[in-house]
């Protein structure tokens, strides 16, 4: 696969010291610039921006995946299996409560992969996900 190019994600969040506390500390994303009402932080060398809203809340919804009920929207990073497992770890040693329990998806089938859903203290959902074979990662 090509050396894929970094992505900007910018997302709502209500408070920014939670932001700053899960993106940074619970997740280990180092902190770049930021402002009175947005902070940047490196997602595995992508940048993804906490823009504070206030009370607006984002239009959410759920699809059905693999017989669960997936949070829509949601963002994360492709991770190799090494790393998804000690994020997983990580997750549950802080606490973090998961919308769908880490777990692998279309065992056996084209695009076998592992993956785990959680929220953000602000609601905005994240996936990250792991495959054994990244070519299976736009598989039929």
């Amino acid at each position: 696969m090509a050396e894929l190019a970094p992505f900007h994600f910018a997302f709502p969040v209500h408070d920014l010291d939670a932001a700053r506390h899960f993106y940074g500390t619970v997740l280990g994303c180092p902190e770049g610039r930021s402002d009175t009402d947005w902070i940047d932080f490196n997602l595995y060398g992508h940048q993804i921006v906490a823009h504070r809203v206030g009370g607006r809340d984002a239009v959410a919804g759920h699809n059905p995946v693999d017989g669960r009920d997936v949070p829509v929207p949601h963002f994360g990073v492709v991770l190799r299996p090494p790393e998804w497992q000690a994020l997983a770890d990580r997750l549950r040693a802080a606490g973090v409560g998961f919308v769908i329990e880490p777990h692998t998806r279309f065992p056996g089938e084209p695009g076998e992969q592992s993956t785990m859903f959680f929220h953000d203290p602000s609601g905005n959902a994240l996936e990250f996900k792991a495959f054994a074979d990244l070519g299976q990662l736009f598989a039929k």
